[in-house]
């Protein structure tokens, strides 16, 4: 029997307290780059004509866009405030679980796994193949399957690079921002000064601009849905809270 204290006293393990996580390798313009970059997709390309037709003017059209923003600007703020509080990946399922527990935790998730993000990712991955194949048959629709074919290839390669490099995804993100908002501002230049030098006609809409609102509430409240589908995307900056740099004061400043 070996006496106490001899080497052959096998000595207990210490705890490794070291923190496990996430590769804290976000930096701030990372972030504005992925909530500009969620939000400026394809709903603000695609939404104005829905906001447009349930409206039916201009004037009601503008309302529309203005309280669908300052929804989006509430929803922002509250979940900037449990981003802070809350400083876990994951958004809806990290908040769910520490408030309500697994059970309703698990729904979220596989109803947004399920249902969700699929639905979202398939419309904007063929809103993008549309419109890049848009050059190639300008005068005709593309073939049958042709949109689909692309979406596919589209979503495969942003999985695969996702999968690869975290900051190979942030580069993408960030070139595609800068090119959505490069895209953004020239159509609204061209709107502009279209409106300020163009035709008489171009400002015939802003003369009467609540004529033809549409008198049917049910109608209007689908302008909202169009309008609130533009600003969709102010919440995923909370899916991946760990990997911020500093999340207390970059969440707040990215929003």
């Amino acid at each position: 029997m070996p006496e106490k204290g001899s080497a052959a006293e096998t000595e207990p393990l210490k705890e490794d307290k070291s923190d496990v996580g996430l590769a804290k390798s976000l930096t701030l313009f990372n972030g504005v780059s992925i909530i500009v970059g969620c939000i400026i997709g394809s709903g603000i390309f695609v939404s104005p004509t829905g906001v447009q037709e349930k409206a039916g003017s201009v004037g009601l059209s503008l309302i529309v866009w203005t309280l669908s923003g300052i929804f989006a600007g509430f929803g922002a703020y509250c979940y900037a405030e449990l981003g802070t509080l809350i400083k876990k990946s994951g958004g809806d399922y990290a908040y769910i679980m520490e408030a309500f527990g697994p059970f309703l935790a698990f729904l979220r998730l596989w109803v947004e796994a399920i249902v969700v993000r699929p639905c979202t990712c398939t419309v904007v991955a063929l809103t993008f193949a549309i419109y890049m194949l848009r050059p190639f048959y300008p005068n005709c629709e593309p073939p049958d399957g042709a949109p689909q074919l692309f979406a596919i290839a589209l979503i495969l390669l942003l999985t695969a690079i996702n999968c690869i490099s975290v900051k190979a995804a942030t580069a993408v993100q960030d070139f595609f921002t800068v090119a959505k908002l490069f895209a953004l501002f020239l159509i609204i230049g061209t709107g502009a000064v279209l409106l300020c030098t163009g035709k008489p006609e171009y400002r015939e809409s802003f003369e009467n601009i609540f004529e033809n609102t549409t008198p049917d509430i049910g109608v209007a409240s689908l302008a909202f849905y169009s309008g609130l589908f533009a600003y969709q995307g102010w919440n995923y900056l909370n899916f991946i809270v760990e990997e911020l740099q500093n999340p207390k004061r970059f969440i707040r400043s990215c929003l």
